[in-house]
């Protein structure tokens, strides 16, 4: 007859399992049981000793003594409580041909504590010296012997198991723990040059105010003194602004451990040069693609633009060598479209590369929006939308 586990049986395993695992986490439970296990060990040798001679009784009393106690002090000394324990038993095995199911009890959790601390070696050696006594056993006392070396054997696998859990958790706990600091990392180094790059935009403009309120003060011909007084004000504010803003990009550089550049920052009007060198070092098709009224952008945002798809181009020359690419570029009312799209094999981790991490980081700063992801047919699509206002 096959057996059907039903709903209740289930839910009934579940709860086993909940309550096994709870016990189990408990840092104390080996001398809890330890204890308990050796008054109980020690109330039954004292109640089937009445009328017995009195060293019968002290060897009993010794044997239930050092067959539990030590696994109260399993702990924080396994390998001497293992041992104990065993060669307590195995002593009661050759004196008297039986074990105690306290002493057995004792000597299953003491194998469990053993597979969890992954003492392999060991517990060959311990279930060795069983193994032989019951081999030599004669088939009517086998049964028994053969259930306490099953039940050792389940023991010291289940610890094994355990053991293995906590293992591949700590594990997954540092490699989740090394990507997260990874990410930050990359993060944090891609703000740093964001900023860099933004900074030496804004830096240009800043100098211009300066400039030309020096100029609208020593080229304007009747000028009252509170005009030139306040366009003064405005040259030394610009000025002023203007250091902050160095000083704040030697730190910025510092942080994004690279070396200062004298090159201008550039722009989509760049485009072509980027896209021909790449061209150039890949030897693939690549293309591309002006649609709309081409106007004129704020420098942030062609900077931002052409950072994006350098990234881009980087990510197909390193995920999908030899792959052609349409880079399109959409001007439209309100905003530039972006798209980079190849046709390669499409895949890319799970989109939380460093690459696609810092293109999204230079998209929300100027307050735009990117996705990237495998592309309708086939291949891997960059699709950014960058305000033009």
């Amino acid at each position: 007859m096959t057996s059907v586990s039903t709903p209740v049986d289930r839910i009934a395993g579940s709860r086993f399992a909940g309550r096994y695992r709870r016990l189990a986490d408990v840092p104390d439970w080996p001398f809890v049981a330890g204890t308990l296990l050796a008054l109980i060990a020690l109330a039954e040798v004292v109640l089937r000793g009445a009328g017995t001679p009195q060293q019968t009784f002290i060897f009993a009393l010794l044997l239930a003594v050092f067959s539990a106690v030590p696994l109260a002090f399993a702990q924080a000394h396994l390998v001497p409580s293992a041992l104990t324990i065993t060669a307590a038993n195995l002593i009661a095995l050759l004196a008297t041909g039986q074990l105690a199911v306290i002493s057995g009890i004792a000597q299953v959790v003491v194998l469990y504590l053993l597979g969890a601390r992954r003492s392999r070696r060991l517990v060959v050696l311990i279930l060795l010296p069983f193994l032989v006594y019951t081999l030599t056993l004669g088939t009517e006392d086998r049964p028994a012997a053969l259930a306490l070396l099953a039940a050792a054997g389940i023991a010291t696998t289940a610890g094994l198991v355990r053991s293995g859990r906590r293992e591949t958790a700590r594990r997954d706990a540092i490699e989740r723990t090394i990507a997260e600091t990874l990410q930050e990392h990359a993060a944090r180094g891609e703000r740093a040059r964001i900023a860099r790059e933004l900074h030496d935009v804004v830096a240009h403009h800043i100098s211009m105010i300066a400039v030309q309120a020096e100029t609208a003060r020593l080229t304007t011909p009747g000028m009252p003194a509170e005009g030139a007084k306040r366009l003064v004000a405005i040259g030394d504010t610009a000025r002023a602004a203007l250091t902050e803003m160095r000083r704040l990009l030697g730190v910025l550089r510092e942080d994004a451990g690279t070396e200062p550049t004298r090159a201008p920052q550039p722009g989509l009007v760049q485009l072509n040069e980027l896209i021909d060198a790449a061209r150039e070092s890949t030897g693939s098709c690549m293309r591309l693609i002006v649609r709309g009224r081409v106007v004129p952008l704020d420098p942030g945002i062609e900077l931002t633009a052409f950072r994006i798809v350098q990234e881009a181009l980087t990510n197909v020359r390193r995920h999908a060598p030899g792959a052609a690419v349409d880079v399109d570029l959409n001007y439209q009312e309100d905003h530039l479209r972006v798209r980079v799209r190849d046709n390669g094999p499409g895949a890319r981790g799970d989109g939380t590369g460093h690459g696609l991490l810092g293109m999204r980081e230079r998209a929300s700063m100027v307050g735009g929006e990117l996705h990237a992801g495998p592309a309708p047919g086939s291949g891997f699509l960059v699709e950014t939308r960058l305000p033009t206002a």
